[in-house]
């Protein structure tokens, strides 16, 4: 399989192998949206890795693959490419990348749907569609114009420059440098951390601030007015307030 799920400590790790640089192809497009399906599903899955192994996380798609598809094969495959990063991006519980060596193109679009990003310091990221007289079709153009701004998105997505960790941390591209030994390591202890909180409060988190970027202010107000409400009927609002109140702040289990 050139994707696999494996799950431990209640954080279940996408791993890319598709050796040697995890070019992104059909098939791996489609396996990586039915494993986000199934992290979305089960309940031992309570937070996500995404990764690529040491030395790689993805530089991209299949050029070849790609280079033999014409317009109406694309526009086909087009929505399915996307539907399954949008499938990575809607997974209801905390994702994490962890992030080595190239993240590129479609490598650097995956990361993009991850809600944390941990780089390793021999990092790069970029998104050089522009190179090959196409632009990015994953979500780059969307979901990075989103994390970082406009202004920043076209300057890497006009250019195709890559950056290098330093740069994608002070553009806000990626969230913590770490040696490139201790990337996994340390993308796994903080969905681990996350994996042990309330789920359907750190679900109504990510929806709340995910769909409330999409729309104005007031539709965004009423989603978190909504999501806040429901959770005074659930058990762990009822074991965090019942802790909170008996133990003090920051003690109560919800596992």
């Amino acid at each position: 399989m050139t994707v696999t799920l494996s799950v431990t400590s209640g954080v279940g790790t996408i791993r890319l192998d598709r050796p040697p640089m995890n070019a992104l192809d059909v098939a791996t497009q489609d396996r990586l949206r039915e494993l986000a399906e199934e992290a979305t599903g089960r309940d031992d899955v309570r937070a996500v890795v995404l990764h690529g192994g040491e030395k790689v996380f993805a530089a991209g798609a299949d050029i070849k693959e790609m280079q033999a598809m014409d317009h109406a094969a694309m526009v086909v495959r087009s929505r399915a490419l996307q539907e399954s990063f949008t499938a990575v991006a809607r997974i209801p519980k905390p994702v994490v990348a962890a992030i080595t060596g190239y993240a590129l193109g479609g490598g650097c679009e995956l990361a993009l749907c991850a809600d944390f990003r941990i780089a390793a310091d021999n990092a790069k990221l970029g998104q050089p569609e522009i190179l090959l007289g196409l632009i990015p079709g994953a979500g780059g153009t969307q979901r990075l114009s989103r994390l970082v701004g406009p202004a920043k998105a076209k300057d890497l997505i006009f250019t195709g420059r890559m950056v290098k960790a330093d740069e994608a941390l002070t553009l806000g591209l990626v969230d913590r440098v770490v040696p490139a030994a201790e990337v996994y390591e340390q993308a796994h202890a903080w969905a681990a951390k996350l994996a042990q909180g309330p789920a359907l409060a750190l679900r109504a988190a990510k929806e709340s601030i995910d769909s409330g970027l999409e729309t104005d202010l007031e539709t965004g107000l009423a989603i978190e007015r909504t999501w806040f409400a429901g959770l005074f009927a659930t058990e762990d609002r009822e074991r965090g307030m019942r802790s909170f109140v008996e133990e003090g702040p920051g003690k109560a289990k919800f596992l």
